[in-house]
């Protein structure tokens, strides 16, 4: 899977990303001559010759440009490691991203490419690629799935639907992996492209949102927006020592959850020390195992835990809420069997949410 790659330092990384832009759509002139951005929460307003809280977008002589013709990481993985465990299962995925992030997440896994121009050691190479290119390789890699991930996809949105559009058209299913911090305009500019959509639920304190960069209610109306357009929505909480692992705060996320729709599927995921957090100790299978146990009495019908394969009991697999039912099977990523018939209890016949073949 070979594309063309154009090694960078730290002063070039910036000059280089200004070449491999676009004319942005997600935004509108202001009558102080700043541009309003609205691909991410912070509807950032712009002035001529800067860049949003991004800094990937940014205002060239009264024109938003946004990133274009460039990955900053490309990979197969399983559908599983995205993770969607409801849709499509044990098919592969062309994973894709570009650089920057709308957030600054100490724990950050993918901060070599997320947190580019803001850490000086986070220098990725861009690979120039082509739309028609990146589907090319996922079809020659017998994916089924296309996935936007590793940086922010909501603030190189443009980009990701100029990739879809060819990817829909040759018949692959889009998804985006994304922080949530969305806004009504930019779903509604994705609904026709994306069918699946995972979400971080970092916290469920404003304030812990506000030291990650972000705010908690633009991810909450995400969630709820994207479930009122009709995206397959799956939802992550990485259970972080210290930061969010109360039983008070997961009884929160997963309470709005339900709220929303008891079908969501919630993944509480081990953290694992990492980048400006290597102090913080990992999570524990018993933490994750009693986090399940909260979303199941919060009323969400599917919730699994995750990052920890083999060491927290059953609750990687996937039951029927009806008859209890076996339907998937799950170590880590690996889907070990299937058991789902056309999408529905093989016991019962209860009809099971998801994107299923």
């Amino acid at each position: 899977m070979s594309v063309t790659t154009r090694p960078l330092t730290l002063i070039g990384l910036q000059e280089t990303l200004t070449e491999q832009v676009r004319e942005a759509e997600l935004y509108e002139r202001l009558p102080d001559g700043k541009l309003l951005c609205y691909a991410c929460g912070h509807r950032c307003k712009i002035p001529e010759g800067r860049a949003g809280v991004c800094r990937i977008r940014f205002n060239q002589g009264g024109k938003l440009m946004s990133p274009w013709g460039y990955v900053g990481s490309l990979q197969v993985d399983p559908i599983e490691k995205k993770p969607f465990w409801h849709a499509y299962p044990g098919v592969q995925a062309l994973s894709f991203g570009m650089l920057g992030c709308d957030f600054r997440c100490g724990y950050c896994q993918n901060w070599l490419t997320s947190q580019a121009l803001r850490d000086p050691e986070a220098v990725a190479p861009i690979r120039e690629i082509t739309p028609e290119r990146l589907v090319d390789l996922a079809l020659r890699n017998g994916c089924r799935v296309i996935t936007t991930t590793y940086n922010e996809p909501l603030i190189t949105s443009e980009w990701a639907v100029d990739v879809f559009r060819e990817a829909k058209k040759r018949g692959l299913v889009c998804s985006f992996v994304s922080n949530g911090n969305g806004t009504p305009e930019v779903l509604d500019y994705l609904q026709p492209w994306v069918e699946l959509y995972k979400v971080d639920l970092k916290s469920f304190s404003d304030r812990s949102y506000r030291r990650l960069g972000g705010r908690l209610q633009p991810v909450l109306d995400t969630i709820q927006g994207l479930v009122d357009r009709g995206f397959w929505v799956e939802v992550v909480t990485l259970v972080v020592p210290g930061f969010n692992d109360s039983e008070e705060e997961l009884r929160q996320c997963a309470e709005f959850l339900a709220g929303v729709s008891r079908d969501i599927p919630w993944h509480v995921t081990g953290f694992h020390s990492e980048y400006k957090m290597e102090d913080t100790p990992n999570t524990t299978p018993d933490t994750l195992r009693r986090a399940v146990e909260i979303g199941e009495e919060a009323g969400l019908r599917f919730v699994y835990s995750g990052n920890l394969p083999g060491m927290v009991g059953n609750t990687e697999n996937s039951y029927c809420p009806d008859c209890k039912e076996l339907l998937i099977e799950r170590l880590g990523f690996t889907v070990r069997q299937n058991r789902l018939a056309a999408g529905c209890c093989p016991k019962c016949r209860a009809t099971i949410p998801g994107r299923w073949e």
